[in-house]
């Protein structure tokens, strides 16, 4: 790799549509982390509070197995999964902890090539059961802007069923030194019937300081507990609408399907 990554925060927002029985739509603001995980090996950056106490910080154990060093966890996850061409960056786009609370419905590790090509995206879902599942999508046709598909294994909203097939798209725009300075995540979720689900969560790149912080904090404080509310506030709607309801079944017995 060249001149290290600067860690960055992006706003923008999260957006959801449901196509079937009925339509039902929300978009909410957001901010969300991106992190240079191989950078930040090299040097640490002081924007961020990682792995301790801050109004916004990371903390490590917060993905893959738990442990102390996330970025060691999902290189061996590569190396499991054969994928060995992943010699450039990787960015993690993920919700931050705010005033130490955190839920991430969703985060994506992005796995590049020297080139910044895509070499592997790993979606890392996490739901409200306390149970996480890993998508990896890897090899020939991955690359910005093309979709790849997945079957979809593990439960994450109880008005969904659980079979289907997931369609992730990852658009980005970067600066001429490789710097993000727009990144969007697109998921939609097609069952037997056609398409039922868009999704995305993405928005506008900047560099992580402690301006961009206090921009982030103040303006929405409680953003992480609002994440969670929000999930059972459109789940009450869709129950009052009548939207069908699926039990739990149990988790995938492997973390991560490709």
């Amino acid at each position: 790799m060249n001149t290290p990554a600067a860690p960055c925060i992006g706003f923008g927002s999260v957006w959801h549509r449901r196509l079937r029985p009925i339509e039902h739509q929300f978009r909410y603001r957001c901010y969300f982390l991106l992190l240079p995980m191989r950078s930040l090996r090299e040097r640490a950056s002081p924007a961020l509070k990682r792995n301790r106490r801050g109004w916004l910080s990371f903390h490590d154990a917060d993905h893959g197995a738990g442990g102390d060093d996330a970025l060691a966890w999902f290189e061996q996850l590569l190396a499991r999964e054969g994928v060995r061409d992943a010699d450039g960056e990787v960015w993690l786009q993920t919700f931050p902890r705010v005033l130490g609370y955190v839920f991430k419905p969703v985060s994506f590790w992005y796995a590049q090539r020297a080139d910044g090509s895509l070499a592997a995206v790993l979606a890392e879902v996490n739901n409200t059961f306390g149970e996480r599942h890993g998508y990896l999508l890897a090899g020939p046709g991955l690359n910005w802007g093309a979709e790849r598909a997945a079957r979809k294994v593990f439960h994450v909203s109880p008005f969904c069923g659980s079979g289907g097939d997931y369609g992730f798209r990852f658009e980005r725009l970067a600066a001429a030194d490789g710097q993000p300075t727009q990144l969007l995540a697109r998921v939609d979720l097609h069952d037997d019937q056609g398409a039922l689900l868009q999704t995305s969560v993405g928005g506008a790149i900047a560099e992580l300081s402690p301006a961009t912080v206090r921009r982030a904090v103040l303006g929405m404080p409680l953003m992480t507990l609002g994440v969670v509310l929000r999930i059972h506030w459109q789940a009450l709607r869709l129950w009052l609408k009548r939207v069908p309801f699926f039990a739990k079944p149990d988790a995938p017995s492997q973390f991560v399907s490709r």
